[in-house]
């Protein structure tokens, strides 16, 4: 079993400084397991696609952290900081990737299709902006059961809010006051198509009024501001203020995808405020509060290395589906519900 002493937020009580710290390394460990996938992508270790999350890690491990156990939690494709700080175990996104099956997936998909869904982690639908709809309805039971005090989180880009699914979805909550989250990642592209070609108001967190939700900006490269806006908008919604709507204004410091160069990205944007690397940004934040030096972060960056590493090596020495043996059932069914950890 692969391990890190990094433990997930539902567990863990924090400090200012302990949040902080915590945050940069669930960073730092997603940034560095999208360099290995990258890697391992170019050398044909991995089949499909490969979504990287480079510059959007302040704001997803932001997410992941002000939830507890017991929330929901709908992550997007760049969303592996906040998976890792949710508590997803590396092991299920270095399984996924690499096809193997022991994974949550079995093997059967190539990316990011996964999750835990008993844990409060969902799988992830690539219909943009139908995850909203699923938690709404997850609240919606909990509700009707009589709990009270969880909440529910999903992520999107801005291009996800041209959707009919966001509309309905987000309309639902505000009518329903639901304990909804929703996390918007204003990367400036919708795949390729700028903000302009996108939608016509000043700001995305403008559409907030239209639902008669709460909006709150944010600078997505800053991470003590992800963590102190995405926090309270989750304690808005824990005490039941209804849905709380997130604009965080970013740049994907990299193509939709691996396959993708990234070529339609403004030069001048890459330059702005908005182009930096939220990860040297924390980084540079903890070195001025006296929070971590040069030892500190190496000693961070070597632990992180080593548990991917680890990760990796016992996932190559793991078994790909058999066609032959394998009946391709849906995962619903009985013997391959989750928690069966037996090869088929």
């Amino acid at each position: 079993m692969v391990q890190s002493d990094i433990r997930p937020s539902a567990v863990v009580a924090f400090s200012g400084r302990d949040r902080m710290v915590q945050a940069f390394r669930w960073m730092l460990l997603a940034r560095l397991l999208d360099d290995k996938f990258t890697s391992l992508y170019r050398g044909g270790k991995i089949q499909g696609g490969v979504f990287l999350g480079r510059g959007q890690e302040a704001l997803s491990a932001a997410v992941g952290l002000s939830l507890r156990s017991g929330d929901i939690f709908a992550p997007l494709i760049r969303d592996a900081a906040g998976r890792l700080a949710f508590g997803e175990p590396i092991l299920d996104a270095v399984r996924t990737y690499l096809g193997s099956v022991l994974g949550p997936m079995r093997g059967r998909d190539g990316n990011v299709h996964r999750g835990r869904p008993r844990e409060g982690l969902l799988v992830m639908l690539s219909h943009l902006g139908a995850m909203i709809s699923v938690v709404n309805g997850m609240l919606l039971a909990r509700r009707l059961k009589g709990q009270t005090g969880q909440v529910g989180a999903t992520c999107l880009g801005d291009g996800g809010t041209s959707t009919g699914a966001f509309h309905e979805g987000l309309n639902q909550a505000a009518i329903e006051k639901l304990p909804l989250v929703l996390v918007i990642a204003n990367n400036q592209y919708a795949y390729s198509t700028p903000n302009s070609r996108q939608f016509a108001c000043r700001h995305l967190v403008d559409k907030a009024i239209g639902y008669g939700v709460d909006g709150h900006s944010v600078d997505g490269t800053d991470l003590e501001a992800c963590m102190k806006v995405v926090g309270q908008a989750v304690s808005r919604a824990r005490q039941g203020q209804g849905p709380q709507l997130v604009v965080a204004e970013l740049l994907r410091l990299c193509g939709h995808g691996e396959h993708d160069d990234a070529n339609y990205v403004s030069a001048q944007l890459k330059q702005a405020p908005v182009g930096r690397d939220c990860l040297k940004v924390a980084e540079a934040w903890l070195r001025e509060h006296d929070w971590a030096d040069d030892m500190a972060l190496e000693g961070w960056r070597r632990q992180a290395l080593d548990t991917i590493e680890v990760a990796v090596a016992t996932v190559q020495r793991e078994p790909a589906p058999d066609a032959l043996k394998e009946n391709w059932c849906t995962l619903a069914s009985k013997h391959l519900s989750e928690g069966f950890h037996e090869i088929p």
